[in-house]
């Protein structure tokens, strides 16, 4: 007995076949992945952004970000050199060192104002103590710094100057005897958190670049102003009293070098990337390079006082290209979202094998 079913034919079953009955070959990429014979509708899609925009927003720092990053350093290293040199009784070295010191951080703070825009906007900053924010507290030390490296440079400019400023005789007594020998010493004790601070600042960001080596810029940033500030004082002193900033050059230069392999060897190889590659690669490359030079010829002909000019030179500009290859690596990593979202799914991975599966698992490191 036949069923009325027998006679049924699936009226999708023509298009599915040819004129002679075989299968028609699909094209490539047409099947889905897991083997079905259902046609994905939408193709594969290569991420590259939200809607045209970056995942993360660029920060809005120019080059006079990258001066202000060297120049804060100077200012710090300096400072700290001068407070030695004091305690030393190293006079030629502790004025040279006192002035570079407020020089650096006043061209310094010119180039962070130019950066803002507006000067009040520095101001703004001064209207609460956050511990918890880098650029709060960090604008807290450069106006403490700055006022401390001024009296005592001020100090130094009257006797550069014959004792000719124009000072009542009671201020530049207090001035030369009490008030810039102390603020000497403390202007070199925030010398260090003044050098640094830009380091935690950026490693605080959301920044893929930054925010991966923010266990290694601070190491980085410290050894690289403590090379700039030995070097400028191996340029502007003679060998006789530059033997501290011979010392400060030397060990900055081979800090700077051993936290740029640390980096290297110890951060993943997609958030490296924007370190090695482009402008910043090249400003980075160069810099290591002008580091070792300058390193080496403080150490072995830093008691010649035309090489260790050159190497102080060499310092300073390696010191120079380090900040502002760490700044461009910061712009460059957001312009491509890889660098965002590859070691969010590393993080990511790393906790689920280490069996963190949670309801508030994320992606956030």
């Amino acid at each position: 007995m036949t069923s009325r079913f027998d006679s049924y034919r699936d009226p999708v079953e023509p298009r599915r076949r040819g004129s002679g009955g075989g299968r028609k070959k699909k094209r490539h990429g047409a099947g889905a992945m897991d083997g079905s014979r259902e046609e994905r509708m939408v193709p594969d899609m290569q991420f590259e952004s939200y809607y045209g925009k970056p995942v993360v927003k660029a920060p809005p720092w120019e080059w006079p970000i990258g001066t202000y990053l060297f120049l804060g350093g100077v200012a710090g290293g300096s400072a700290l050199l001068g407070a030695g040199a004091q305690l030393s009784n190293r006079p030629i070295l502790r004025r040279n060192s006192r002035l570079a010191a407020f020089t650096a951080a006043s061209v310094g703070s010119l180039a962070l104002i130019a950066d803002l825009g507006r000067p009040e906007r520095l101001l703004h900053m001064f209207r609460v103590f956050k511990l918890s924010s880098p650029m709060n507290v960090g604008s807290w030390i450069l106006a403490s710094f700055s006022t401390l490296a001024a009296v005592s440079a001020a100090a130094e400019a009257d006797d550069l100057t014959g004792r000719r400023l124009p000072l009542p005789q009671v201020a530049r007594t207090v001035t030369h005897q009490a008030a810039a020998p102390t603020a000497g010493l403390i202007a070199g004790a925030l010398g260090a958190p003044l050098a640094v601070y830009t380091a935690v600042l950026f490693g605080d960001t959301s920044n893929p670049a930054w925010n991966s080596a923010k266990f290694h810029l601070p190491f980085l940033f410290v050894s690289s102003a403590s090379a700039a500030s030995g070097g400028l004082g191996m340029l502007t002193t003679p060998v006789a009293e530059a033997g501290p900033a011979r010392a400060l050059a030397v060990v900055g230069a081979a800090c700077d070098v051993a936290a740029t392999k640390a980096m290297h060897a110890q951060i993943d190889e997609i958030s490296m990337e924007p370190y090695e590659h482009g402008t910043a690669g090249k400003l980075l490359h160069w810099a290591e390079r002008l580091v070792i030079a300058g390193g080496l010829g403080a150490l072995i002909g830093g008691g010649n006082r035309k090489i260790a000019a050159a190497s102080g030179a060499a310092l300073l500009a390696g010191s120079a290209l380090t900040r502002f290859g760490v700044l461009e690596a910061g712009l460059h990593s957001v312009t491509d979202p890889k660098y965002v979202i590859e070691p969010q799914k590393r993080r990511l991975e790393d906790r689920v094998n280490a069996g963190d599966t949670g309801e508030g698992i994320t992606t956030a490191g």
